[in-house]
């Protein structure tokens, strides 16, 4: 048959596609640690994330969680760094460790036949780190170095001083690390964090690409072995302190030609009934390119290369932020335009066209995470680790499809009143 080039393809909205996460595969380690894996793709390649509670939440010194992941690779008993380093290259992987509010993460990417080899050197890290003082000496010196540029910049102290308005400095989701906190870590400090928080035992394996039952029983041939009990942590009790002032304003810089302005609050967590919804409501605003924010501020107003909003969705609490650096002298215009967006959200139900164009975003970026393994295998990660059933997938996308304007109308003004954000400008 041949194609009649004359004729236009049938364009399909992507609300109106089916959506399924691809089936996976759990199994349970010698040792009762859980491997979630999905084979997917054609490519001989594999990716493979060990997730521990071992982030900010956790550490009882500031610094800490992000140190200790820092310098997981700095060496083992046996190995220096050089040598783990030389031994990733030489098969042409990578190993990223990475601590945020809530979990590490050590990620592995590598060619599917190199598992063998590169799986070992993985487990000596999480259960054999060394954490030379030397090396940690070096890790100081450069993120010192690091944080005394970055401190220069409005829009690094705008994030940091946001979630301390939000949460409060004593608050592991509001407290930001300073000089002196780096200064005080010790390596002793770094392996009593390893030990207490990469406890084997508390691991939750993913691994995608293409892989199989073999690359499964290789892993819990080296993961599964016998491991001491889990030994249990004392429970923290955060203090929450948010600010009292609505509106903050930091002088960082008297030569700056620009601001930077964060308006946000605390927001609901993926468990509240209505965060799918209030997904949908904040893409509107300013969660793609071209939302509310986007075009009254940038391509109307012409004050900002860009302006978003995000959620912040972490496992205690939650933050829904505006951000976005405009020049000095449209800073309070700025502002203006903001919070009459904001409050347009809960006086004008959105038209018919502009909830289609969200709606197919919405799913079209679904569609696109669906297609490669590594992408899919994160849409399960992020239901596990929040402790969701498949069926979650399927009710998020449900609702992505059928919420109405009326809906929308309805959560802006419960979640959305310009009266419940807070204000900051740094300059």
């Amino acid at each position: 048959m041949v194609l009649d080039r004359t004729i236009a393809p049938i364009i399909k909205d992507p609300v109106t596609f089916d959506y399924a996460l691809p089936p996976l595969q759990t199994v349970t380690l010698d040792n009762s640690v859980p491997l979630y894996w999905l084979s997917a793709g054609v490519q001989d390649v594999v990716e493979i994330n060990w997730v521990f509670l071992a982030g900010i939440w956790s550490e009882s010194k500031h610094g800490l969680a992000q140190a200790t992941a820092g310098q997981l690779k700095a060496g083992s008993t046996n190995k220096t760094a050089q040598q783990i380093n030389e031994a990733l290259e030489f098969y042409g992987a990578s190993l990223k460790v990475g601590a945020g509010n809530d979990h590490a993460t050590l990620t592995l990417h590598c060619l599917t036949k190199h598992l063998a080899v590169l799986l070992p050197v993985v487990y000596q890290l999480i259960t054999e780190a060394s954490f030379p003082e030397s090396e940690l000496a070096i890790y100081k010196q450069n993120t010192i170095q690091r944080l005394t540029i970055s401190l220069r910049e409005c829009e690094f102290v705008a994030n940091q001083q946001m979630d301390v308005a939000l949460f409060g400095n004593e608050h592991p989701y509001g407290q930001f690390t300073k000089k002196e906190n780096i200064e005080a870590l010790s390596a002793q400090d770094l392996r009593d964090f390893h030990k207490s928080f990469y406890q084997l035992r508390t691991a939750q394996i993913f691994m995608s690409g293409k892989v199989g039952d073999t690359e499964a029983a290789l892993v819990n041939q080296i993961f599964g072995v016998p491991c001491a009990a889990i030994v249990a942590n004392p429970t923290l009790t955060p203090k929450l302190q948010p600010s009292t002032s609505k509106k903050i304003r930091v002088n960082n810089d008297p030569n700056g030609v620009q601001g930077a302005i964060r308006v946000g609050k605390r927001f609901v967590t993926r468990q509240h009934p209505d965060f799918a919804g209030l997904v949908v409501l904040n893409t509107i605003l300013g969660g793609y390119f071209g939302s509310r924010l986007m075009s009254n501020i940038r391509e109307e107003k012409g004050y900002t290369y860009g302006i978003y909003s995000s959620v912040g969705a972490y496992k205690h609490d939650a933050s829904l932020i505006i951000h976005t650096e405009v020049g000095k002298d449209v800073i309070d215009p700025a502002l203006v335009e903001i919070y009459r967006e904001l409050d347009r959200l809960t006086k004008e139900a959105v038209g018919d066209e502009e909830l289609l164009l969200v709606k197919n975003y919405l799913l079209g970026s679904i569609l696109g995470d669906l297609d490669g393994p590594f992408s899919i295998m994160q849409r399960w990660r992020s239901l596990i680790l929040n402790g969701f059933a498949p069926e979650r997938f399927d009710a998020n996308i449900n609702t992505y499809k059928n919420i109405t304007a009326a809906q929308l109308l309805a959560l802006a003004q419960q979640h959305y009143r310009s009266e419940d954000f807070t204000e900051l400008v740094v300059v």
